[in-house]
Formats: structure tokens, sequence, C-alpha cells
């Protein structure tokens, strides 16, 4: 088995590994520093005036998402640098792995750690005690935030790809839609329980985000027509000629 998969093994699917981490890492320093400015703001503030208390949670979440695409761009500089290291380190001059790749990873551990926090809480009062919708609150709230998770999960992933391609081309409108729909995503959540409001909305910004990200990943209308028909596609689509088309996945 493992002489079968060796040739299908390679240098960029190693470094998928501590790339993911550090971009965990880097969200979780955005979310402590996020969290620190709502608790001093909360601190300084009138805690028995109710409508201060929710403009102060409103902030929060804006402070969170500007400072998540901040250490993205921080991230990004950085896997910048490791690139140029890499590419000086190889025989051919070339690195490991593509901008492209990285974009992908690093939207993806965005998405993980984002989203294990999102849901972590909800899992741990699914246990009990208590029975959702007793009080009349909406029987739907786990399968809501399930769905919710997810399109975050995607988001974050699609954003990556995006953000990565716009610092690269100096496309600093796509960095302003990014930081736009994300942080309209987040103040849609507080929408809720009113989730047909909420939900439906972040996943029609999730599919526009993932077909932006898909054509700019370097996907067309071939390479899917080719998938589906499972004809052999030409060189160019670069998938095919006796490999698994998932031995092109970035990871």
């Amino acid at each position: 088995m493992a002489t079968r998969l060796q040739p299908y093994l390679h240098l960029s699917h190693v470094i998928c590994v501590p790339t993911v981490q550090a971009g965990a890492f880097f969200w979780l320093v955005s979310l402590l520093l996020a969290s620190l400015v709502w608790f001093i703001s909360v601190h300084l503030s009138n805690r028995e005036d109710s409508r201060l208390q929710y403009g102060l949670l409103v902030f929060g979440a804006a402070v969170s998402v500007l400072l998540q695409e901040a250490f993205r761009f921080a991230y990004f500089k950085l896997l910048k640098k490791a690139d140029e290291g890499l590419a000086t380190l190889s025989e051919d001059g070339q690195s490991p792995i593509s901008l492209k790749q990285m974009a992908y990873v690093s939207g993806l551990s965005f998405g993980i750690i984002s989203g294990v926090f999102s849901v972590i809480n909800i899992l741990a009062d699914s246990i009990g005690p208590g029975i959702v919708g007793i009080h009349g609150d909406s029987p739907y709230y786990f399968i809501t935030s399930a769905f919710l998770t997810m399109a975050v999960v995607f988001l974050h992933t699609f954003w990556g790809v995006i953000f990565f391609d716009a610092c690269e081309r100096r496309r600093y409108w796509s960095l302003a839609l990014v930081v736009a729909s994300h942080l309209v995503t987040s103040g849609l959540t507080f929408l809720n329980p009113w989730y047909q409001a909420s939900l439906i909305p972040i996943y029609i910004i999730t599919i526009s985000m993932g077909v932006w990200a898909f054509f700019t990943a370097g996907g067309s209308l071939h390479n899917v027509l080719a998938c589906l028909s499972s004809e052999t596609p030409s060189k160019e689509t670069g998938v095919g000629h006796g490999r698994p088309p998932w031995s092109n996945l970035p990871c």
C-alpha cells in the first residue's frame, strides 16, 4: 500500500500540516485580542444599560472581524516570506507549494478553528439539562447552528483564496469586498432567532464567494463539465493522465 501511494505524496502535502496549525494560531490570537477589547469596554461601561451592552456586543463582533482580516493579511505576509525561503532552498528554485495552495490551506485553517469555537458551547449545551424550545424558543436551534457553522467554515476557506489573490495582485477592491462580506455575515447573526432572515442571506453570500473563489483559483466551466462527464481532460486542466483526480488537490 505504501508503495502505491508513494508517487502521490509530495513535499507540499507535508507543508500543509504546519500551515494549518499556524493559521489556527493566528485566528486564535485575533480572537484573544477581540475578546480583550470587548472585556475592557464592558467593564468601563454601565453594565445595567442593556442597550449599551448590546451595542458593545455588536462593536465587539465588528472588532473581531477586522482583527481576523488583519491577522489574515499578516499570515499572508508570513507565508510569502516562507515561500521565498523554500524557493531558495529547493533545487529547481521553485517553492514546493504554490500561493493558491497556501491560500486554500490558510482559509481552511481559519474556517476549522472558527467553526470549532462557534459550535463547542452549543454542543456543551446540547448535553443538558433542559429541552430546547420548552419556553417557546425555536426547536431548530441546534440544526440551524450546525448549518451556520458549516457556512462559516466554507466562507473562511473562500475568503482565504480570494484574499491571498487580491493581496498578490494588489486588488484592493477585492480586499474590501472580503472584509465587507465578513462584516455583513457577522452582522446577520444578530438577527437570530429569526433564522430564516439570517441563514438564507448567509448561504447566498457563501455560494457567491464559493463561485468567486473557484474562478480565482483557476477553475473553469470546462473543468466542471469534464469532471461530471468523466472525460479525460487536456493538459491545461491538470487532471487525468493516469493519476486519480484527487491527487491534484492542494493538500
